[in-house]
């Protein structure tokens, strides 16, 4: 790779074999995976290594951060929003050099308000910082998918909410007999900032320099009153230490976990306090504890909501998901600000709404979708008057721009196809 970085520039950077990086990296991911699925994780920390040292890690790195993941424009705490491209070589020679012995500088916080009036600390690491995790990623996530248990889905890759609405399909459907079913709904209190480092170093499979490197950046972010626990909410290795952490309570009881929101499946005869209790041990193990408050158990036929969607079994016993009501509300009024936003005219709000409702229709496309609300009829009949007052154009012209505006998406409840058992892609 040529090292002259006062020289390289926007076309230096694009034509670089992205593919091939992308070919190189994935060899020996895969390798790391066997190796550890084989039980030899001796050979899979030698090629962690390689993964550490490889120039296609450091470039794919640099390039999730700087210009795919969603908070590619957020600055850490040294407030640098983006990097020129000369910087981002500059950045590759620096982890070439010093990646086996990173240092973390510190997070910059951000207040994010939940539902309940509360506020979740977002603590963002630095560019660099972030380039660093996303390496470490590279290395730990092949390692770790060989372990992880087949009823956890999220932040893990080929894996979805999907997966989870399926699997809870299979498991209420008639042919269970979901009707005499129960559901414990389990809440982590605090899941993010009470982790055990120590659980989380105990369980990593990893070379010790790698290993120095994450309990660093565990470090950086601690709470002045918990030094022992906690996982920045916000960096790009996180959600795959919290899944690190909670790995193995899936096998308590019959579960589905999507990082640290989870569900137990009851049948009639089984007890469900012996179950929270084993719950309430596994996590005092790492930690963290349950939140008495959110914790609850429902009947299948109440119905319940989870991952956006809501849940039921019918009378009839059959089986039924659709968006829940906060979810719905969530999406209507973003939809609405857009419509109702006098800044801008009919066919640039045609191009802002399209993606968010086709990202919102296909979430929901194994869902039960007929009725006024969830085909969004109202918010287009809206949408209609406010085009037609803005354009004053013909039926035509407004029925393209409604169109253009509330892309279709086709339907097929409950067919998704699950990936099998523990496989990985």
């Amino acid at each position: 790779m040529i090292r002259h970085i006062e020289k390289l520039n926007s076309e230096s950077w694009m034509n670089l074999p992205w593919k091939q990086f992308r070919r190189s990296l994935f060899r020996l991911q895969r390798r790391v995976y066997k190796a550890v699925r084989a039980g030899d994780k001796r050979k899979a920390k030698s090629l962690q290594k390689l993964i550490l040292k490889s120039q296609a890690a450091r470039f794919l790195a640099i390039r999730q951060v700087t210009q795919l993941n969603k908070g590619k424009k957020t600055a850490g705490i040294d407030g640098k929003l983006a990097l020129t491209f000369k910087e981002r070589f500059e950045l590759e020679e620096t982890l070439r050099l010093t990646v086996n012995n990173w240092k973390h500088q510190g997070l910059r916080q951000i207040p994010i308000p939940k539902k309940d009036g509360t506020k979740r600390i977002l603590k963002v690491p630095t560019i660099s910082d972030r380039a660093w995790q996303a390496i470490a990623k590279f290395a730990l996530e092949p390692a770790h998918e060989a372990t992880f248990h087949s009823r956890s889905y999220g932040f893990r890759t080929g894996r979805s909410a999907h997966d989870a609405q399926k699997v809870l399909f299979n498991n209420l459907r008639s042919q269970s007999n979901g009707i005499q079913k129960r559901i414990i709904e389990l809440d982590i209190k605090k899941c993010f900032d009470r982790i055990s480092h120590k659980s989380i170093m105990e369980n990593l499979i990893a070379p010790k320099r790698l290993k120095l490197g994450i309990f660093r950046c565990l470090k950086a972010g601690i709470n002045v009153d918990f030094p022992e626990q906690g996982t920045p909410q916000g960096g790009v290795a996180s959600p795959l230490l919290a899944n690190i952490a909670l790995n193995g309570i899936e096998e308590i009881h019959n579960s589905i976990r999507y990082a640290d929101d989870m569900l137990f499946i009851l049948k009639p005869k089984d007890n469900a306090n012996a179950i929270l209790d084993e719950v309430k041990e596994f996590l005092a193990a790492r930690g963290m504890e349950i939140s008495e408050q959110k914790t609850k158990l429902t009947t299948t036929t109440d119905g319940f909501d989870f991952l956006g969607w809501n849940f039921k079994v019918q009378k009839n016993g059959k089986f039924r998901s659709r968006p829940s009501e906060d979810n719905y509300k969530a999406f209507r009024k973003k939809v609405k600000s857009i419509i109702n936003c006098s800044n801008y005219g009919a066919m640039v709000k045609a191009n802002k709404l399209a993606p968010i409702v086709r990202g919102w229709r296909n979430y929901h496309r194994y869902c039960k979708m007929d009725g006024a609300q969830n085909s969004l009829y109202f918010i287009q009949r809206r949408a209609k008057k406010v085009f037609n007052k803005e354009r004053k154009q013909n039926r035509y012209t407004i029925k393209k721009l409604i169109d253009k505006s509330f892309p279709s998406v086709s339907y097929s409840e409950n067919r998704f196809v699950n990936v099998r058992r523990d496989n990985s892609p």
